[in-house]
């Protein structure tokens, strides 16, 4: 998540460290803040790969670099967003990660692949608790805050789900159509 924040903040324009943190921060800090004892060591990896540049800034001052991003990071950059991991699709902030950059991708049905992607996790039953293998629907849960939690993922996913669909052009489902209620598919808690 970091990295490809990282390579598609610098897909936009070359930026010195600090400036790269301030926005990576912005996208990502209201749920999964960045630290630079996470930010620099990824920073360094990609500085290793070969896939982002590090230039010293003379206008900046002493230590200020300016970081860009290289052809291999761009084409790195093009497949984490063509073909982002099963977890890149399933995690709330880890997807707004990759729709944050997904228009870098020149190719349009490739961007629709990834959509179709998401919506097709979203379409499927689940919820935060189960009666055995069934997911539970928020009317099924006598305690308000779980029943809450449901109704606000129901919400969150049927917007989702919405959007998603007008993205890629596609009807809503009909209104005699079910909709699963058990829609947790809403942000997560961080994953570590």
């Amino acid at each position: 998540m970091l990295e490809l924040a990282i390579l598609g903040f610098l897909a936009e324009s070359p930026l010195p460290g600090h400036e790269l943190r301030r926005r990576v921060t912005q996208l990502t800090g209201y749920t999964r803040p960045v630290s630079d004892g996470s930010l620099y060591p990824a920073i360094n990896r990609l500085t290793k790969a070969g896939l982002i540049e590090r230039r010293a800034d003379p206008v900046a001052g002493a230590a200020r670099y300016t970081l860009s991003l290289t052809a291999a990071g761009r084409a790195d950059m093009l497949q984490r967003l063509r073909k982002p991991a099963d977890h890149e699709i399933t995690d709330f902030t880890r997807f707004y990660i990759v729709l944050t950059f997904l228009s870098h991708l020149p190719d349009v049905s490739e961007q629709h692949a990834v959509l179709r992607r998401r919506l097709e996790f979203l379409e499927e039953p689940a919820s935060f608790f189960y009666d055995n293998d069934r997911p539970l629907r928020a009317e099924e849960i006598a305690d308000p805050y779980r029943r809450g939690m449901l109704l606000t993922a129901r919400a969150t996913s049927r917007a989702e789900r919405t959007w998603l669909r007008e993205a890629l052009g596609e009807k809503p489902p009909a209104l005699d159509t079910p909709v699963t209620d058990s829609d947790p598919h809403a942000p997560s808690a961080p994953a570590s």
